[in-house]
C-alpha cells in the first residue's frame, strides 16, 4: 500500500485551511504529482462530473479534505444543506475512489462527531454513545457517515481508507470574517482593531476593512460607519466585549500540524494498524485488469475476521491532547498583538460547549505528535494575519 513519489495524489478541497495545508506538505515531502480542482471546476456534489474527473486522472490516492462547513448560526440556519452536500460530497468521492482501484483513502472529519456529554479527554471509543450537541447535529452526521463508509469499504472489501477527526483548527489561511469566522481568528482580528482605533491608525483600518469587509462596511466609509459596525462585534477604542465568561476550555491544533499528521497517516499508516493485526490479508483484494477493484471477491464481507470480533471506532483523533480557557487564549492574543487596552467577558452571552479535549493516545502509538505549540502558534497565525494586508 505504498505510495512513491510519482504516485498521483487527489487532494479534494485544496483551497480549504487543512486541504491547502496537506498540498503544501506532500510538496516539501517531495510528492509532486498532486492533482487539484476548485470548487468553480468540479462540483463534487454533481455524480456525474466526479466520476468524469476519476475517468480521466485516475488517481493513485485521494484526500477528502473538501466539505460544506460554516459556525452556529449557519448549521442552524442551513441543517438540509449541511446534512445532504456533505453526504453528496463524501459518497461521490468514495465511491469513485472504490470503482478506480485508488489504493489509499484519507477522510477528514471533525470532532464535533462526539457526543455534546462525552467524558473528556474524548477518546474514539465515545463515538455514538450519546446525543450530539443539536446546532451541528447534521454536520456531525454526515461526518460520522463519511467515517463509517471508510471503515465498511475496508471490510467488505479489503480497501484501505482511513479517517481523520481533527480538534479545533487555526493557521494560514483561516478566516477572519466577523460574521462568520472561529473563536481565535475573529478574537485576534478584533483585538487588532480596538489597538489602531486607539492608535488613530485608520489608514490601516481601511486596509483592514478593504480586504475583509464587515456587513458589507469597506475602508471606504466614513468613520462613525466604521466605528458603528465594529461596536456590534465588540470592538472599541482600546476596548474589546468577548461573548461568555471566558472559562470554556479548548483545544487548539496549528494547520500545519494537521496536514503534517495527515500526510503521516497517508504514507505510513494502514488500516491493519489500526486494528492491531499483523495481517489482513484475508480482505485484501487485487485489482481486475481495467484498473478497478473487483467486486466478486467478497472474502471480507461481513466478518472475514470474526476472531477480532466487532470492529468500530477505526478513526484516529488529531489534536495536541492540551487545553486552556478561552480568557486564557485572549492573554495570548493581547500578548500577540501588542494590545494595552481591556478585553471584557459579556456573561449575559452564550459560553458554548464548556469542554472538548481529544484523548490522541491512538494518534501518539501511530508515531505522530504535534510541533507547534498553542503560545507559538497565536504569534505566528498573528504575523500571517498581518502579512495577509500588505
Amino acid at each position: 500500500m505504498a505510495l512513491d513519489k510519482n504516485s498521483k495524489i487527489y487532494v479534494a478541497g485544496h483551497h480549504g485551511l487543512v486541504g491547502s495545508a496537506i498540498w503544501n506538505n506532500l510538496l516539501k515531502r517531495g510528492y509532486t504529482n498532486l492533482v487539484g480542482r476548485s470548487h468553480k471546476e468540479l462540483d463534487l456534489t454533481d455524480q456525474v462530473a466526479v466520476k468524469k474527473f476519476f475517468d480521466e486522472e485516475r488517481p493513485d490516492a485521494v484526500v477528502l479534505a473538501a466539505a460544506f462547513v460554516g459556525g452556529i448560526m449557519a448549521n442552524s440556519l442551513y441543517r438540509a444543506d449541511f446534512i445532504m452536500m456533505n453526504m453528496k460530497i463524501q459518497c461521490n468521492v468514495i465511491s469513485e475512489a472504490y470503482a478506480h482501484g485508488v489504493k489509499k483513502l484519507l477522510f477528514l472529519g471533525s470532532t464535533c462527531i462526539y457526543p455534546k456529554n462525552a467524558p473528556q479527554p474524548m477518546k474514539e471509543d465515545c463515538l455514538l454513545t450519546s446525543p450530539l450537541e443539536y446546532t451541528n447535529e447534521e454536520y456531525a452526521i454526515a461526518k460520522i457517515a463519511g467515517l463509517k463508509m471508510c471503515e465498511s469499504y475496508n471490510l467488505q472489501y479489503g480497501t484501505n481508507y482511513i479517517a481523520v477527526m481533527p480538534t479545533n483548527l487555526y493557521g494560514p489561511n483561516d478566516n477572519f470574517h466577523l460574521e462568520n469566522s472561529h473563536v481565535m481568528p475573529a478574537m485576534m482580528r478584533k483585538v487588532y482593531l480596538a489597538k489602531l482605533i486607539h492608535d488613530g491608525a485608520w489608514d490601516k483600518i481601511a486596509i483592514d476593512l478593504n480586504k475583509r469587509p464587515v456587513e458589507g462596511v469597506n475602508g471606504t466609509a466614513s468613520q462613525e460607519e466604521i466605528l458603528n459596525v465594529l461596536a456590534k462585534y465588540g470592538i472599541y477604542n482600546n476596548k474589546v466585549v468577548l461573548w461568555g465568561t471566558g472559562t470554556p476550555l479548548r483545544e487548539f491544533l496549528w494547520s500545519e500540524d494537521m496536514a503534517d499528521a495527515s500526510v503521516h497517516v497517508l504514507l505510513n499508516v494502514n488500516f491493519s494498524d489500526i486494528i492491531g493485526i499483523e495481517k489482513y490479508s484475508s480482505v485484501h483484494y487485487g485489482a481486475s485488469t481495467d484498473g478497478a477493484v473487483d467486486r466478486n471477491h467478497s472474502a471480507g464481507r461481513g466478518g472475514a475476521i470474526p476472531k477480532l470480533g466487532e470492529i468500530r471506532n477505526c478513526h484516529i483523533n488529531v489534536g495536541t491532547g492540551k487545553e486552556l480557557t478561552i480568557r486564557e487564549l485572549s492573554e495570548l492574543v493581547v500578548k500577540a498583538v501588542g494590545f494595552e487596552g481591556t478585553v471584557e467577558f459579556d456573561a449575559s452571552k452564550p459560553d458554548g460547549t464548556m469542554r472538548k479535549l481529544i484523548d490522541v493516545s491512538k494518534l501518539h502509538s501511530l508515531g505522530w505528535t504535534h510541533q507547534v505549540e498553542i503560545e507559538d502558534g497565536v504569534q505566528k497565525l498573528f504575523d500571517w494575519y498581518r502579512e495577509s494586508l500588505q
